[in-house]
């Protein structure tokens, strides 16, 4: 750690504390725990950080963000200019207010001008980044990035600067070599930030470099990752003809560290063969580990072996620093293998040909066994051993809610049992698997893998009992585990014929052992997802799709499933396609007893994405049909009206807010008095846009007592009264008083400190 760091540090130790201290002594005195007024003369969070209109919503984002983190210390390299962080929640007030109102007004634009932007949030507003021509779809609430955009570059951001808080909104700046000059967040009012924000740079001591772009000729700005020569070169690729695009494509093959990623993908997904291969051969050359998805999307288009090679090679190269990319050259390499521990064929065969699996032992059958234990270790027969070992690791499953030196004691007698049958000449796989079990169940992880393995390479395929289920489950999480050993210990993962046969071989393994338990008499629906997830993961997303639907027809109540559903449907068909996938299972009336349940998930998520795009009419008309379908639930099945009366009053909270934000005041209170007669407990529940009824019912409070309407606030204000009192209470992620955190680039704080904080 630097000196100055050492130094700025102590600055903070002495100070800080009774700085915090007396600051959060005011806000006590002004505010309590949820934001009601105190003195009658201050203003609440609701006034301070008023919600975004419809109106607002629907003007643009003012601020220019660059795409990546790299991109941003490029530009701020080559202007001069610094960094500033700009951190954002969906539903927490304070940032409500800056993505709808001050990233939209031209005063804030001309504020952070002088800085190269960046924005960080963890929520998604569109369910895809790209359309079929591989156009980028740009986030409503920020404008110039993707939603993965400014997904991805958070994970980077909060390791190298947020010490170790989640916070918005924030903003932090970073000079030139990478030291921040100020972090500011839990601030009252944007005044303070924003004198933060601009004292940053009237005290800076370096001037910005001028640089010119527009009078650049179009070939010449590929080289550049600025955000406005990209959207240049990407606009002139798409208006361009076909020698204007071939000289774009050269470019970014020749300039590969500045990662042209969207001019190849829109090269790659367009309809001209020749500009999708030489966007293939620029990918080769890129530097940029953000260009790891594009190649594995270029992958599934049929191509000379050559071409397939240099591009699983680009994917190897860039693992070096990346290694989802280096897993995914493996996977390309070596996914198509066939186990070596899993007989697949004859699994394959068994399933197929599979009836209904006998009931199991029932728990007094293990019981008896248990209680008679003494003549089975006297018999000397060690298939009776086994038999023992197994009742016992049975028994133990069964009592897992119960004392735990008990079931400790039963595992160990299950564990105890199993080799002696070993000893006593037994060599089977049920005795690996009781042994490996046992072993799990004691939390010897470690111990349990190897025999695991032995235990399946010599299971018989078809069989249907627990054990076989319980042990073919612990085989892939030791090599779902292996696997990420390898990725955090960085092992060239080209190099699979280590080990096991290498990495390769145990994706190879891990696959398998899932389409077994997919199938198998004892699989869950547990089992599909983690295999999806696996499949989705490393970028095989035709037969993770195959999965899916495959889980659906043996699982088709399951909400894990359904959960994984929506989302391909929304990164493969967009929001469009959703209720329309729904209503077409709908029509076929073959897909559970819940289906009307989802399909009015589906159409509440469809409104949400609505209401993020600022799509009023539409995101009213699906509240109306999630509504119609939960309706429909509790018809066809009563049991559902719990779960479906919540999300109803959720829909309901939803079109409250959207009359908030049209200005229809009436109407809000209409919806939000039905949405806490439907159903109490959802009135703190966020819906997908991370705001709660009563978040949207103290929003509308604040605006009634502005507008003078004293029957209605009575009628809100008696209807809050009657919540439970901890539902109106601030969230957990709210502060609790005013925190900041300066840094001065030579251990000196910059300016003074904001007045105030949340």
């Amino acid at each position: 750690m630097s000196k100055s760091r050492l130094y700025a540090l102590s600055i903070q130790q002495r100070f800080f504390p009774l700085l915090f201290a007396f600051v959060l002594l005011l806000s006590l005195l002004a505010t309590d725990l949820a934001g009601q007024d105190r003195t009658g003369d201050r203003p609440t969070r609701e006034q301070i950080w008023s919600a975004p209109t419809a109106g607002d919503w629907k003007r643009p984002c003012l601020i220019t963000w660059q795409r990546t983190w790299e991109d941003a210390l490029a530009v701020s390299r080559e202007t001069g200019k610094p960094i500033l962080v700009c951190v954002n929640m969906d539903g927490e007030i304070a940032s409500e207010h800056y993505a709808g109102v001050r990233y939209r007004q031209p005063d804030t634009a001309k504020l952070y001008e002088p800085y190269v932007c960046v924005i960080a949030s963890v929520y998604r507003h569109n369910p895809r980044d790209y359309d079929a021509q591989g156009r980028r779809i740009l986030c409503p609430r920020f404008g110039s990035v993707t939603c993965g955009e400014h997904i991805a570059i958070e994970p980077g951001l909060y390791k190298e600067f947020f010490d170790g808080k989640r916070i918005a909104p924030r903003h932090v700046g970073v000079e030139l070599d990478g030291q921040e000059t100020y972090d500011v967040y839990y601030a009252f009012d944007t005044d303070s930030v924003f004198e933060t924000i601009r004292n940053g740079i009237d005290n800076r001591e370096t001037v910005p470099n001028t640089v010119v772009r527009g009078d650049r000729p179009i070939v010449e700005r590929v080289a550049s990752r600025d955000i406005r020569d990209r959207l240049a070169v990407e606009e002139a690729y798409a208006a361009g003809d076909s020698a204007l695009r071939r000289s774009l494509l050269q470019a970014a093959r020749e300039h590969g560290e500045a990662a042209q990623v969207d001019l190849l993908r829109l090269a790659v997904f367009g309809f001209d063969v020749e500009m999708s291969r030489l966007a293939r051969e620029a990918l080769v050359n890129i530097e940029s580990a953000n260009a790891f998805d594009l190649i594995t999307e270029a992958l599934r288009v049929p191509m000379e072996p050559a071409e397939r090679s240099a591009l699983v090679g680009a994917l190897a190269r860039l693992g070096e620093s990346a290694p989802k990319a280096r897993m995914m050259a493996v996977v390309h390499r070596g996914l198509a293998n066939r186990s070596s521990v899993i007989d697949v064929d004859g699994w394959t065969q068994a399933l197929e040909n599979s009836e209904s699996p006998a009931a199991p032992i029932g728990i007094a059958v293990h019981e008896e066994r248990i209680a008679g234990q003494d003549k089975v270790l006297e018999s000397g027969d060690p298939g009776l051993h086994v038999d023992l070992a197994g009742s016992f690791l049975a028994f133990a499953v069964e009592q897992s809610g119960t004392d735990k030196e008990f079931r400790q004691s039963l595992l160990m007698d299950a564990r105890h049992t199993a080799r002696a049958a070993e000893e006593l000449g037994e060599k089977s796989w049920r005795v690996d698997a009781i042994i490996a079990l046992s072993h799990y169940y004691l939390d010897e992880i470690d111990d349990s893998y190897p025999r695991a393995e032995a235990a399946v390479s010599a299971l018989p395929p078809g069989e249907a009992g627990w054990e076989a289920m319980a042990v073919l489950e612990l085989f892939a999480r030791a090599r779902r585990e292996s696997i990420a050993e390898a990725v955090r210990d960085k092992r060239d993962w080209s190099s699979w014929s280590r080990a096991f046969e290498g990495t390769g071989q145990w994706l190879t393994d891990l696959h398998t052992a899932y389409s077994v338990l997919d199938r198998h008499p004892r699989g869950t629906d547990i089992h599909v997802a983690t295999h999806y997830d696996f499949l989705k993961l490393l970028g095989a997303s035709g037969q993770a799709a195959r999965i899916l639907d495959q889980g659906l027809v043996r699982f088709p109540d399951s909400w894990i499933l359904h959960d994984r559903l929506r989302g391909r449907i929304l990164r493969e068909k967009g929001v469009a396609g959703l209720e329309a996938a729904y209503e077409t299972m709908l029509r076929e009336r073959e897909n559970g007893l819940h289906l009307e349940w989802f399909a009015g998930y589906a159409s509440l998520v469809t409104a949400e994405f609505f209401r993020r795009r600022g799509s009023e009419s539409k995101a009213l008309a699906a509240y109306d049909r999630a509504i119609a379908h939960y309706g429909r639930s509790v018809e066809v099945n009563p049991p559902s009206r719990e779960t479906a009366d919540h999300y109803v009053a959720l829909a309901l909270a939803g079109r409250a807010r959207l009359a908030y934000e049209r200005g229809d005041h009436e109407k809000a209170l209409e919806e939000i008095l039905l949405c806490f007669a439907k159903k109490p407990d959802a009135a703190a529940t966020m819906d997908g846009l991370g705001i709660s009824p009563v978040d949207t019912a103290k929003m509308l409070l604040q605006r009634l007592k502005e507008k003078k309407r004293d029957d209605l606030v009575a009628r809100l204000e008696a209807a809050m009264a009657s919540l439970d009192p901890e539902l109106l209470r601030l969230p957990a992620y709210e502060g609790e008083g005013p925190r900041r955190n300066f840094r001065g680039r030579r251990g000196q704080g910059r300016g003074r400190p904001p007045g105030g904080g949340r």
